[in-house]
């Protein structure tokens, strides 16, 4: 069976540094099907779909909100082809109502175990419209090594700089944020892969970089010291989301290859002075993701967050607005309060203002997110910083001998990430 898998392309942040990264959620569905499907992948942020190009079946893996109509566009073409398309991903879970207008099928959860009968379902000519796992997690000791073999490696870099492979540790979350439906999406409870699985995947990626895309590693202090003695002898150097503010856990983090770490930078306090010091301490450099549009920012105090931001010196900060996703928090109370006026979903980029906030106009909040961009990179340009944080890995991989040189063009049409 040909089955033609695809990931939609999305309108990408204006200042965001221009790279790809190899998507996450179609390599691990990808891994999960039947031996006798013959996957083609697109990523359409690289690559041109083929509507012409026959296809037995049509997967759609969408994981932003941003991407999702395009995703219907895509679905709506095959379809009026006669092509049979199944839906899934992150975006599909939050959008699944409205995506049933578009799909022949939709699949909400987790892919392990639950492919074998969706395929046998398709060749009988029974498939089901939604196949819903909401909640209903397989066992974490079934997700087994992604399928990366799919993937056209060379599209993703940095100017012709290898970038990273995705790959995670746990699924789940305890923690609840305020603008995040993982909790909705991937359950309320920490659910870690066994280490022996998670070092034997780290160890099949043939490339030195990884991103460890858990939401948090902080979850657990034990299991998460006890993942980074089991990387140490890998010798991989990664990033990830925020680690444990624990010296013990940030030494270990370090001795197993820690690059960079995704901080949320919530406030201007003595407490993320002292955090984002202690990253340094252990040679980890920060990019902080910051953001913008909660009730109590007006436009004074973000200029005075800029500044504390310029002074505790951070390696790189991504600027964001605050987005009501489907299934959060944000959502439920904007959405009550009536103060969502666009439910565009190719507007949800966290780039752009879709509601009304307390203190400014939609309009001022857009200017301050670029106000915000433009202070901080005003004396360090994005991509010399990028350069920076790119030669930190390189002297990490020097002095432990795992450094590989790679000479390679850069694409011609470069993407945001």
């Amino acid at each position: 069976m040909k089955f033609k898998l695809i990931y939609p392309k999305w309108e990408k942040l204006d200042r965001q540094t221009r790279f790809t990264l190899p998507p996450h959620g179609p390599v691990v569905f990808a891994a999960a099907l039947p031996d006798d499907v013959n996957v083609e992948f697109i990523d359409e942020n690289i690559q041109e779909i083929d509507f012409d190009q026959p296809a037995d079946f049509v997967g759609i893996s969408v994981m932003l909100t941003a991407q999702i109509k395009r995703g219907w566009e895509i679905a709506d073409k095959f379809r009026e082809k006669g092509v049979k398309v199944i839906f899934g991903g992150i975006a599909t879970m939050l959008h699944a109502e409205e995506t049933q207008e578009h799909a022949d099928c939709v699949f909400l959860g987790e892919a392990e175990g639950r492919m074998e009968q969706v395929f046998e379902d398709f060749k009988n000519g029974k498939l089901q419209k939604v196949y819903n796992y909401m909640q209903n997690f397989p066992p974490i000791e079934t997700v087994g090594t992604a399928r990366r073999s799919i993937l056209d490696r060379e599209a993703y870099n940095y100017r012709g700089v290898q970038m990273v492979d995705l790959v995670h540790a746990s699924r789940g979350c305890r923690f609840n944020c305020y603008p995040c439906a993982v909790r909705f999406l991937g359950g309320k409870s920490f659910r870690p892969r066994p280490f022996d699985k998670v070092v034997e995947e780290m160890a099949s990626i043939n490339n030195n970089r990884l991103f460890i895309v858990d939401n948090s590693l902080a979850q657990d202090k034990q299991w998460e010291m006890d993942l980074f003695k089991e990387m140490i002898p890998l010798k991989k150097k990664w990033c990830c989301h925020p680690i444990e503010n624990d010296d013990k856990v940030l030494d270990l983090a370090a001795q197993a290859g820690a690059w960079f770490v995704y901080q949320a930078i919530f406030d201007s306090s003595d407490f993320i002075r002292d955090r984002i010091k202690r990253y340094h301490d252990y040679g980890i450099a920060v990019e902080g993701s910051i953001l913008l549009g909660l009730d109590y920012h007006t436009e004074d105090y973000i200029k005075k967050w800029m500044d504390f931001l310029l002074d505790i010196e951070l390696d790189m900060a991504e600027f964001t607005i605050l987005t009501p996703f489907p299934h959060t928090k944000t959502f439920d109370d904007l959405h009550k309060a009536k103060r969502i006026f666009s439910y565009d979903w190719s507007n949800y980029t966290c780039g752009k203002a879709v509601f009304q906030p307390k203190t400014m106009t939609p309009e001022k909040l857009e200017e301050m997110y670029y106000y915000c961009w433009d202070k901080f990179y005003e004396e360090e340009p994005q991509h010399y910083k990028m350069f920076k944080m790119l030669k930190k890995v390189m002297d990490k991989e020097r002095a432990d001998g795992t450094y590989k040189p790679r000479v390679r063009q850069p694409v011609t049409q470069e993407r945001k990430f």
